[in-house]
């Protein structure tokens, strides 16, 4: 039977990204996009620039670009602007960052100086380690929604933008669970106009760029579009929703490890993970209201993957630890400490060690850029709400009230390659491989 293609709009003209925070991670996402533009980096970690997707049968030797399989937008197309609390450009947020290297830096300085970060909506009830003076000061927050949809149309207006994705790329929020305002729009609506505690400034970004039609990814553990209300908003409005929590660091080795160990049947007693980072997230964490929706995050992992209670032998009783250590001096360059205490053949004990030495925004980056081109893909497919397909790139995959998420970075990675196979009415690739052996 014959797969049948998706109509897909052309991304024609340009495309504005709406980055939430100008901190470490979108600075150094803007750096890198017009590195690339002006042909002095290469875009590493990026599966939209670098990735290659196999077509058909292994003999058809067919693996073009992804970025010529599927129609993406052009880096070249892309115009930026940004909110933060702060109000340092985009080149002396970078400077403060201390993530990009000088000689780099000083290349693309009139690109970062020319973003002047807008007023934020921000609430140091959310996050309490932090001082913002760039700020919205508005009797309501459905008022500052709609200050934030003028920012949006204004922003079009000026650079003549034909679409438009919102991705939040600023401090993990307070810890919070789903509360009455948040069940459904009406409720959160008025929740807007009386002023609700329980609605997060992110809540306030996601509900203005859905009300100016436009997709919202979250890159953050907050809570924000995971909840009734906001995903009843997206269907109404007929845009895409990912998220959240980019999946960089010590989350990225453990959905390689744990499927890894599981595949093998090898079990697992411990799994002992620390941090220590210096930048503003880490600042932020420092705060336990925060580092407890980080660790809420962080936790859901394992549970997931090994299925515990479909192997109660072998995964059972783990002992999970998460720990997150705010140390000044390692700035952006984080190191993950990871000490596993597995179980082998006839109960024996063994031990993993992972000392990853990474650099936080340096692994988001990329993240940011994938994001970014694929929900607008996605919009201009005409997929609407969650979309599961992109849980490769998140710690805490939403999904479907009902459905469990996939943590599993390999089953992630199939699922989003099968989805652009999809769109463009390709064969599904299951890896069977029988019809090679059968005459």
């Amino acid at each position: 039977m014959e797969n049948k293609k998706i109509e897909i709009q052309k991304p024609e003209g340009k495309l504005g990204i709406l980055l939430v925070g100008l901190g470490a991670v979108s600075t150094t996402f803007i750096a890198g996009v017009e590195a690339i533009k002006k042909g002095v980096r290469k875009p590493i970690g990026s599966l939209t620039q670098m990735g290659r997707i196999r077509l058909g049968k292994r003999t058809e030797n067919k693996t073009p670009l992804v970025k010529e399989f599927v129609p993406l937008a052009n880096p070249n197309d892309i115009v930026y602007t940004a909110w933060d609390p702060f109000p340092d450009n985009g080149y002396e947020a970078a400077l403060k960052s201390g993530v990009i290297p000088r000689d780099l830096l000083d290349q693309i300085k009139v690109d970062l100086s020319n973003i002047k970060p807008m007023p934020a909506v921000f609430d140091k009830n959310y996050v309490r380690n932090l001082d913002g003076r760039n700020i919205k000061n508005l009797p309501s927050k459905m008022d500052q929604a709609l200050a934030l949809m003028k920012d949006i149309q204004d922003f079009k207006t000026k650079n003549g933008l034909n679409r438009m994705v919102m991705i939040w790329c600023a401090s993990t929020e307070a810890y919070c669970t789903i509360q009455d305002s948040h069940k459904s729009l009406k409720k959160f609506e008025e929740g807007l106009k009386n002023n609700d505690p329980n609605i997060a400034p992110s809540q306030i970004y996601a509900y203005a760029a859905m009300k100016s039609g436009i997709g919202y990814a979250n890159g953050a553990p907050n809570l924000t579009i995971d909840c009734p209300a906001l995903i009843e908003l997206a269907e109404l409005a007929k845009v895409p929703l990912s998220g959240k929590d980019f999946k960089t660091g010590q989350t990225l080795m453990k959905t390689m490890v744990a499927p890894g160990l599981k595949a093998r049947y090898l079990g697992i007693r411990g799994w002992f993970s620390t941090n220590i980072l210096g930048n503003r997230d880490g600042e932020v964490l420092d705060d336990p209201a925060n580092f407890k929706t980080k660790e809420e995050s962080k936790l859901g992992v394992l549970d997931t993957i090994l299925q515990p209670h479909l192997y109660p032998d072998l995964y059972g009783d783990i002992c999970h630890k998460v720990k997150i250590n705010y140390y000044p001096p390692r700035g952006d360059n984080k190191e993950g400490w990871d000490n596993i205490d597995i179980v082998g053949w006839l109960g024996l004990p063994m031990q993993i060690k992972i000392d990853f030495l990474c650099r936080d925004s340096i692994l988001a980056a990329p993240l940011v850029l994938d994001l970014v081109l694929f929900m607008d893909l996605a919009h201009r497919a005409g997929l609407k709400g969650i979309q599961e397909w992109l849980s490769f790139y998140f710690k805490s995959p939403m999904v479907k009230e009902g459905l469990y998420p996939e943590h599993n970075l390999f089953i992630q990675e199939m699922k989003l390659m099968n989805t652009l196979r999809y769109l463009m009415g390709e064969e599904q690739i299951t890896h069977l491989g029988m019809d090679y052996y059968q005459s």
